[in-house]
Formats: structure tokens, C-alpha cells, sequence
């Protein structure tokens, strides 16, 4: 509707100079906007404010001058000027109410438009070390990332999700290790007499009393925690899923990989534990509903091609012909970031011929570019300081600007509004697949969505699994499954699985006569809805999906007060053929908001 108002409003300023009633001048945006109090309009104008100055003359005299020149349309009823100079236009209800019909026309795919233009743009989201369980953190960055992409492909881009696995570097070796000492360890209890089962009941017992002994007073009592300690030291993975994965051998291989020489031993635990760890993490974003089109294998930046060069020294070559790289006498090997503005120069290969975290990410993100236009990486806040090298990097290898880099805040863990205890000496947290477990994804991805990334989140598990209207996720898809209810009511059907689409077509006219929708509460849905666009194509271009957990509320709300105002069923036919329009418009638009956010739509509740 803007576009069609703005060529009548373009159409009576070009009557009103041609008739010398205002100067020649030629004006941008018009300014139309939907106000805030339906009582000024549906739709409203500032091109008179706007081009008071280039009129020579008091805006509402502009304003005044181009509402006579208007031609008359059946999409509008009235059209009043307000003030110093607003342009307020009324919309008949036909036409207001068209936006009911152009969703369920245009079903799940109502809203879209071509913001991005087709851009190949790549998210790289969550990425957690393939060395332990995801964590609740992990969890948020899974929503995000996961919407995000969905509100950026309705907006119009072309969107690949990607997953880096970092299976390259010391954290492997560390992580073998520890799998191999709680291996070993379990068959030293073997030797004593123990069964494989209680000898793994032991280590847990006694990781048990260390994670109790905080003040370390009863070392008496934990003693093959205190081993496995003074053999690894800090440089180790303590978490119970460590002694999960040794148990696990050890009931595959029994004592086989005792008698093996260390290396070996740690070698064959670290990449059999990697990859079990790795199916582990597939596992848990399918089921939160976050798949990936990519899999990106750190390691495969190592693989030498047909020139036995890998992307790792293929970057390096570029950059170094760049003469963006240089060595230092003790042989470290350097990147010119302050040439990009970063605050030093930062090492790639260190002078023991260690290769740091950095230059895998230097290949990787020019391998990125290699297959997208623009690249967008999901990192923890604690990564801040990390980004201007990157982008350093990026723009070194020829990418100014296309590397955007969103940092998402905590979640601080509630139960009943008290903080989750979490003890230092666990070694671990509490895991992403553990809280869906409980609250189930779609309360556990709604909640992580609640606000901006760049705020911290309060995440209360005994809210997200209460079925009430406190619990926002319960409170959006109860009004979808309320929706659903009128409609099995309005076929006289009772059957909960009952295909709505099915039903809506028996129960729905094609030719409703919209019309009729001219309560308060009826209109309030028109604009909410007829804003879905929009909305969708800012949050995609603000990088903001948590916009839509705010908008699903509010459709809710007004979907529930529509229903305590205004009677579905039992009255007048065409009226409630209308109203039943409406439902289904509502319906929709409301699985719409859930399913780019990534949460289920149900049918019944």
C-alpha cells in the first residue's frame, strides 16, 4: 500500500506545481509512515515538512496544496491534513483488510522480499572443539546463528550454514591424553580384582568427592582423580564424559591398548574419542533443529595439494608476496597487521615451529572467500580482541569489509530465579543437550532468542518448562494451537492430527467478504501483520532475529484479544466466514514467526 499511496501523493504534487500553486522542486523520500495511534490514520506523510523549504512556504500549506490535487481511490476513504503539516490517509476497510488475504495466499512465503539481492553470504555459527559436549553457550549461538539465517534467505540472500571443526592442534593431543590416562587407569582397578563396570562406578565415586572437596581438605578421598592430576596437571580434560569415553574402549577393546607404546595408545583414543565426540555434537544441533550445509575440517587446511602445498602455506604465499609477512631471527614467522590498523603485528608460526590458532584461520577464511561473497562469523564476547586481526588478514587478502563478525554475551543459568551452581572443580558445565532434555528445543531456542545478542540472558529452566502464559514460548504457539482448535471446531472435527490446511479450505470461503473486519481488535491484526515484511527484511539487515520473538508476542496477544472481542463461530455467515479468514491469516503468519526462529508451530496444546 505505501507505494501505491506514494504514486498518488508524487501524482498531486506534480499536478499542484504544474497548476502555480507551488513552486517546481523535486523530492525524495516521502516519508510515509504507519503512526502510532490508528486514529491518525492508517498511513501518514512528511513530504510537506519535508519540502517546506524547497516550497518557500509553511509546510501545512504544502501539505494543503497536494491533498486537492489528490485523484480519488477506492483504497481510500479519507484524507485529512494534521497539524503543522502531516498527510494522514484513512484506508477503506476492503482495502486494510486485504492483508488477510494476501497471506493466505501467499502462505509460508508471505513477507518475503529481495533486500539481499541474492548475496551468497555464509554464517559460521557455534564451531565448539570437537573435545567435549556442547555447552549451554554453544546453545545460544545455535538459535542465533540458526535464525539468523532463516530471516537472511526469507529476506532475499543466499545463505550457506557452516560448522569449522577444530580438530587441528594441541587441545587434540591434551584431549587424547586425558582419555587415554582414565583408560589406563581403569584397568589398574581391573588388576585388583574389579569388574570393567565397577571399576568405572570407582573413578566417578572418586571424581565425585574431588568435585566436593573443593577446599581440598580430604585428598584421602579422591585419590585416581589426584593421579590422573599429577600426570596431566592443568594441561587435561576432567570432565565425567572423559571417564564415559574410557569406559567406552574399554568395553570395545578390553585391554588391547594397554600393552600399546603412549603415543600410540593416545593417538588411537584421540581420534576414535574425537570422532564419537564429534557424532555427539552432530546429534545434539540436529536435534535443536540446526543443521549445517558445511562441515569445515580445520585439518584439511594441512592436506598438501598436487604441488604439495596446503591452504595453510598457499595463504602465507600470497601474503608473503604481498610483503605482508615477515621473520624474526629466532625464526617466527609474522603477519603486518598493523599495517590494517591493527595494535601490533601478529605471529603465525612461533620460533619452536608451533603454528598458532591464527594461521589456520587465516586459510580458512580465505578459503571462505573462495566460495562466498560475504562471510559472517558467530563468536563468544570473549573473542572481542580476536577480530581485528582477522579482518586485518581479510582485508590483506583482498577482502575489505566482508568479513562481519556478530559477538554474543553469556547465559546465566536460573532455576526458579537462583543461580545454577557451578563448581570450579567440574571441569565442566552444564550441556546444551542436557537443557533441551528438559525444556525441549523449542522453549530452549525461544528463550535464548528473548533478547539482542549483545546483552546477557537470563535463562530460567523452571520458566522455559511451565505451560502458563509466563512462559513466552507457550504463550506464542498456544494462540497457533488455539487457531487450530477454531478451525477443527469450525468443520466439526475433532481429531487433534486433522490436516488444517484441509480443513480451512472446507471451512474458509475463497471469497470471503473482508470487508466486515472494522472492530478495533480486527484492525489491530491487519497492521500487525501487514508489517511482517518489513520487519523480516530489518531483522535481516540488522543481523537481529530476536526481533521476531517480540513481534510472535505480540501477534499472540492480539490474537487472543481478537478472540475474547469478537465471536468466531455462532454468528452471522458471512461475518464469521470473514473471522475465519482472519484465523487463518493469524495462523499462518504466526507459524511464519516461529519457524524462522526455528520453533515448532503445534496444532494442539
Amino acid at each position: 500500500m505505501p507505494e501505491k499511496l506514494e504514486n498518488l501523493v508524487r501524482a498531486a504534487l506534480t499536478a499542484a506545481q504544474e497548476a502555480g500553486e507551488l513552486p517546481a522542486f523535486e523530492v525524495g523520500d516521502l516519508g510515509f509512515e504507519r503512526p502510532a495511534d490508528s486514529a491518525n490514520g492508517d498511513w501518514s506523510s512528511t513530504v510537506a515538512l519535508r519540502s517546506a523549504k524547497l516550497a518557500h512556504c509553511a509546510p501545512r500549506k504544502v501539505a494543503e496544496a497536494i491533498v486537492s490535487h489528490l485523484h480519488a481511490d477506492a483504497s481510500v476513504s479519507r484524507v485529512e491534513v494534521a497539524g503543522p503539516g502531516f498527510i494522514n490517509f484513512y484506508l477503506s476497510a476492503a482495502s486494510n483488510n486485504d492483508v488477510f488475504r494476501m497471506v493466505r495466499e501467499a502462505g509460508m512465503a508471505y513477507g518475503r522480499s529481495h533486500v539481499g539481492a541474492g548475496q551468497k553470504v555464509q554464517v559460521e555459527f557455534i564451531s565448539a572443539n570437537p573435545v567435549g559436549p556442547m555447552h549451554i553457550g554453544h546453545g545460544r549461538w545455535a538459535a542465533l546463528g540458526d535464525s539468523l539465517c532463516n530471516v537472511m534467505e526469507h529476506a532475499g540472500y543466499d545463505v550457506e550454514r557452516e560448522y569449522y571443526i577444530n580438530d587441528h592442534g594441541s587441545q587434540m593431543d591434551v584431549f587424547g591424553r586425558s582419555v587415554a590416562m582414565r583408560y589406563l587407569q581403569i584397568f589398574d582397578l581391573v588388576g585388583t580384582g574389579m569388574s570393567i563396570d565397577e571399576a568405572y562406578a570407582a573413578l566417578m565415586a572418586d571424581r565425585r568427592a574431588f568435585v566436593e572437596d573443593e577446599e581440598d581438605t580430604l585428598p584421602h578421598t579422591h585419590p585416581l582423580t589426584n593421579q590422573f592430576l599429577e600426570a596431566l596437571g592443568e594441561n587435561s580434560y576432567g570432565g565425567d564424559y572423559i571417564i564415559d569415553l574410557a569406559l567406552h574402549f574399554a568395553r570395545e577393546d578390553g585391554d588391547r591398548l594397554v600393552s600399546l607404546g603412549e603415543e600410540e595408545r593416545v593417538a588411537e583414543l584421540r581420534e576414535r574419542g574425537y570422532l564419537l565426540m564429534l557424532d555427539s555434537i552432530r546429534s545434539t544441533c540436529h536435534e535443536a533443529r540446526c543443521d549445517f550445509d558445511v562441515w569445515f575440517s580445520e585439518r584439511s587446511l594441512y592436506v598438501p595439494d598436487a604441488d604439495g602445498l596446503d591452504a595453510v602455506h598457499r595463504a602465507f604465499k600470497k601474503l608473503r608476496q604481498m610483503g605482508h609477512l615477515y621473520s624474526t631471527p629466532d625464526g617466527a614467522l609474522w603477519f603486518r597487521s598493523t599495517t590494517f590498523g591493527d595494535d601490533k603485528d601478529r605471529v603465525l608460526v612461533k620460533s619452536n615451529g608451533e603454528y598458532t590458532y591464527f594461521a589456520s584461520d587465516v586459510a580458512y577464511h580465505w578459503d571462505k572467500f573462495q566460495r562466498v561473497e560475504h562471510v559472517i562469523d558467530i563468536w563468544g564476547a570473549d573473542h572481542h580482541g580476536y577480530i581485528k586481526r582477522v579482518d586485518s588478514a581479510c582485508e590483506a587478502l583482498g577482502y575489505p569489509g566482508g568479513l562481519e563478525v556478530l559477538l554474543g554475551q553469556l547465559v546465566n543459568l536460573l532455576r526458579n530465579g537462583e543461580a545454577v551452581r557451578m563448581s570450579k572443580r567440574t571441569g565442566e558445565m552444564v550441556t546444551f543437550e542436557e537443557l533441551i532434555d528438559e525444556v525441549g528445543p523449542d522453549a530452549t531456542k525461544y528463550l535464548m532468542l528473548s533478547r539482542s545478542s549483545d546483552q546477557a540472558i537470563d535463562f530460567d529452566i523452571e520458566v522455559a518448562k511451565k505451560r502458563d502464559a509466563t512462559n513466552p514460548v507457550y504463550y506464542v504457539q498456544y494462540a497457533h494451537a488455539r487457531i487450530c482448535s477454531i478451525l477443527r471446531k469450525a468443520a466439526n472435527v475433532e481429531d487433534a492430527s486433522a490436516d488444517i490446511d484441509a480443513l480451512v479450505a472446507q471451512v474458509v470461503p475463497a471469497d470471503a467478504d473482508l470487508s466486515l473486519l472494522v472492530h478495533p481488535s480486527e484492525l489491530a491484526l491487519m497492521r500487525k501483520m501487514d508489517d511482517f515484511g518489513d520487519l523480516v527484511a530489518g531483522a535481516a539487515r540488522d543481523r537481529a532475529p530476536f526481533r521476531l520473538t517480540h513481534y510472535a508476542q505480540e501477534l499472540a496477544s492480539l490474537f487472543h484479544s481478537f478472540y475474547t472481542n469478537c465471536h468466531v463461530l455462532g454468528v452471522e455467515e458471512d461475518l464469521s466466514a470473514a473471522r475465519l479468514a482472519l484465523a487463518d491469516a493469524a495462523r499462518i503468519n504466526l507459524a511464519q514467526a516461529l519457524g524462522l526462529l526455528g520453533v515448532s508451530a503445534p496444532t494442539s496444546m
